[in-house]
Order: C-alpha cells, then structure tokens, then sequence
C-alpha cells in the first residue's frame, strides 16, 4: 500500500478495482485547513484521464506492473507494430492502447511495454524525444519579440508550438507527456 503524499507521475496503483497511472501530482497546502492531494490519472481500460482530491493519508493498493523493451516498427492501418528486442516476438497495439502518444513515434524507437497480471496494458515511449522540424513558417521581422512562437510540423505528423527561430531541418527536443517543445538539439 502507498498513501496518496507519496505517489508522483508514471506510478501505477489500483483504486476501485481499475488500474490507474498517475499524470499529474500536485500538492495543495491551504492555510488552517488540510493539505490536499491532486492527482491527475490515466485509466488504463479506458485511456480517459480524471482529476481528483486527496488527503495525504489516503492509500492506494500497489500494482506490480512487469515492463519489456519493444522496438517500434511500422504502423499498418491503424495498428502499431513493436518488436520484442530479446526473443523478437512481434506485438500489434490499437491506437486506443497507444494513445496520444503516437504523435510522437518514428521508427526504430524503444518503448516500454506494461504486463499487469498477464494482460498487456500498452505501450509507454521515452519522456523526452528528439524530432526532425518538416514544416515551419518562418518568422518575420518584428515577430520575435518577446515570446512568441508558431505551429511547426515534424517528422511524425505531430504539430508542437515552438519559438519563432526554429526552422525547417532543426531538430527539436518534445516533452511527449506534454507535447510541448522543450529545446532545440
């Protein structure tokens, strides 16, 4: 069991017999009232992510969920393909199983598989992924000012606001829990 003060982003545990992966943690301290915990959390049957309260105190039933490397491979239709990179056993995953994280793949990318008591969860891809910028409009004089930015297009068909001297060929460092960019390469 872990309590509620002590979960933070990508821990799995269980609430109401459904498996949850936490998104978000954030901390509330109120003046003379209880401190609160919030969480942001993925539903792993659903893909729907909830917001909810907590007291600090409040427990959460631990989930032993096993991982193994894939390599992704190609995507046919709207099914993903990954390949164990041990036995090499190949896995096919739905797009609702990946999730919003598809944006982000390019191939021959290592993503994370979850095992939860025999039963695959999905796919989880790195935190942070660098990506080649396609199409950028470029930024006229008196645009970069202060922080402004434009919509670019990268490799994978992801569209991510980034700063107006990114141009096209750069490649760009993107939070994919975010989407957001986080700095040029």
């Amino acid at each position: 069991m872990s309590i509620a003060a002590n979960v933070r982003p990508g821990n799995i545990f269980k609430l109401e017999n459904t498996l949850w992966e936490v998104v978000h943690f954030h901390h509330v301290q109120r003046p003379r009232l209880a401190p609160l915990v919030r969480l942001k959390m993925r539903n792993f049957k659903l893909g729907t992510i909830v917001e909810r309260t907590f007291s600090p105190d409040d427990k959460f039933e631990d989930a032993r969920v096993d991982e193994r490397k894939l390599q992704y491979m190609y995507k046919q239709g709207d099914a993903y393909h990954f390949m164990d990179t041990e036995n090499y056993e190949q896995y096919e995953f739905n797009e609702k199983q990946v999730g919003e994280q598809s944006h982000f793949l390019k191939e021959e990318m290592l993503v994370t598989m979850l095992i939860y008591e025999g039963e695959v969860l999905g796919v989880n891809i790195p935190n942070k992924v660098d990506l080649v910028v396609k199409s950028a409009p470029p930024a006229s004089k008196g645009d970069t000012v202060g922080n402004a930015t434009k919509l670019a297009t990268l490799e994978t068909g992801a569209e991510v606001q980034v700063p107006m001297f990114i141009k096209e060929g750069d490649t760009v460092r993107v939070d994919t829990r975010t989407g957001e960019y986080v700095e040029r390469v």
